[in-house]
């Protein structure tokens, strides 16, 4: 974990309870939120990106284990896309130009003609006020008064498997020879549940997400069946 965000939390943590207030950190992403996790895990620490299954959280250290505080709100635009198309990096792009940093924001995502925003309470003003473009689209944001769920989309894929270690899981998955797949691990470029995977002889268990910078991420979803030359055939879900 990058030691400047550790001692951030724990500073916060300590105000916190010091003030006997609660105190809420900026918009971790996924990685951060791993490490995170095994350091704060008390009853009074609530991890909240606005709406459940929610990608990025701010972690929220709790005046005690009845407070519900949070301070994040979710904004909205509608928008015309019958002559130009917003996707995902047309959104990033413009709060990036902003010149935000990109803990000021947690998911967005585009849902028909509407366009979801979480962010904290006071930077949604901002937001609202100069977040007024997009892709050559005038927008304009308000305030939701309700926290819509992103809904996450994923492709079956099934593959045979010699056995569940990392790296023979890998080598299918990114369709390379299981050196390529051990080359991959040892470059730090896989990481399961988040976390770098460092021992390509580890075994996959059931329920985890697999990311391969390049290739994609995948949830394993567990083994559907074995075959007859004692091989098993591995269920897993790429997002898309």
């Amino acid at each position: 974990m990058d030691e400047s965000l550790k001692a951030h939390l724990c500073d916060l943590e300590e105000k916190s309870k010091l003030w006997h207030k609660s105190l809420a950190s900026r918009f971790l992403n996924e990685e951060e939120l791993a490490e995170v996790k095994k350091l704060f895990a008390s009853s009074c620490v609530r991890y909240d990106g606005g709406y459940e299954n929610a990608r990025k959280k701010k972690v929220i250290f709790l005046r005690d284990e009845e407070d519900d505080f949070s301070d994040i709100v979710c904004l909205k635009a509608k928008i015309d896309q019958r002559f130009r198309k917003i996707g995902h990096r047309d959104i990033l792009g413009a709060l990036m130009n902003l010149q935000i940093d990109r803990g000021s924001f947690g998911d967005f995502w585009v849902e028909d003609d509407t366009i979801y925003l979480y962010t904290s309470i006071g930077m949604d003003t901002f937001l609202i006020d100069h977040l007024t473009r997009i892709n050559q689209l005038s927008i304009q944001f308000e305030k939701s008064d309700i926290h819509p769920v992103q809904e996450f989309h994923y492709e079956v894929q099934e593959y045979v498997l010699p056995s569940l270690r990392y790296d023979a899981i890998i080598a299918k998955l990114a369709r390379c020879s299981r050196q390529d797949a051990h080359d991959m691990i040892s470059k730090g470029l896989v990481m399961i549940d988040y976390v770098l995977l460092e021992d390509n002889s580890d075994l996959c268990n059931n329920n985890v997400t697999i990311s391969i910078r390049g290739i994609g991420r995948f949830f394993f979803d567990g083994i559907v069946r074995e075959t007859r030359s004692g091989n098993v055939v591995g269920r897993f879900l790429k997002s898309i």
